[in-house]
């Protein structure tokens, strides 16, 4: 895995070299401190307080990342200007029906043009948490234990290459689909 998160570092901040980025679902800022040296601004957003504290204790370059509380499927009427998107390891917690109300929220925040980048795991036989329920939709969850003991039911899907190309098939074009050994990369342009 840390051969491909290496890549990953170098890859993804050179998506971004110059652009007004919104990332989605930041958590902690773990994506954000590669992003901000090479992006205009970057506003990220997190529904959860918390972690964007945690994100917030980072040092990043002055005046150059601002983070918002935002729920990712109703994003502020004020998101209207960023040229580029990333979502990192957030794609999998998106239940399938949700895919394409999330994408026209999202591109709705985004200019013409724009490029978004998606970022999320593969599924790996014998190294990633087994799957323990599909539901009705083929949205697929894992059982998660917790250090304290307490065991979670979590979504994770694993979407296939030809299923992300249908989902932003006719919103985006110039897509390239990177996979990596334990990870993927989406990359796409905002149709016009």
């Amino acid at each position: 895995r840390q051969t491909d998160l290496a890549r990953l570092q170098q890859l993804i901040p050179s998506y971004f070299v110059d652009r007004i980025v919104l990332e989605i679902a930041c958590g902690t800022g773990y994506w954000t401190q590669f992003i901000a040296p090479v992006a205009r601004t970057v506003t990220a957003i997190d529904i959860n307080p918390e972690t964007l504290a945690i994100a917030r204790s980072r040092a990043f370059p002055p005046n150059r990342v601002k983070f918002d509380v935002a729920d990712v499927h109703c994003l502020p009427p004020h998101y209207k200007r960023f040229t580029g998107a990333f979502a990192g390891f957030w794609w999998s917690h998106i239940r399938r029906a949700d895919r394409q109300p999330f994408l026209k929220v999202l591109h709705r925040a985004l200019m013409p043009g724009a490029i978004v980048v998606a970022v999320d795991n593969r599924y790996v036989e014998g190294s990633s948490t087994p799957i323990s329920v599909i539901d009705a939709d083929g949205n697929s969850f894992q059982r998660r234990r917790l250090a304290d003991g307490s065991e979670h039911v979590v979504l994770k899907n694993f979407p296939t290459e030809p299923e992300l190309m249908a989902e932003i098939h006719g919103d985006g074009t110039a897509a390239e689909y990177t996979p990596l050994e334990y990870y993927w990369v989406l990359k796409y342009e905002v149709a016009a």
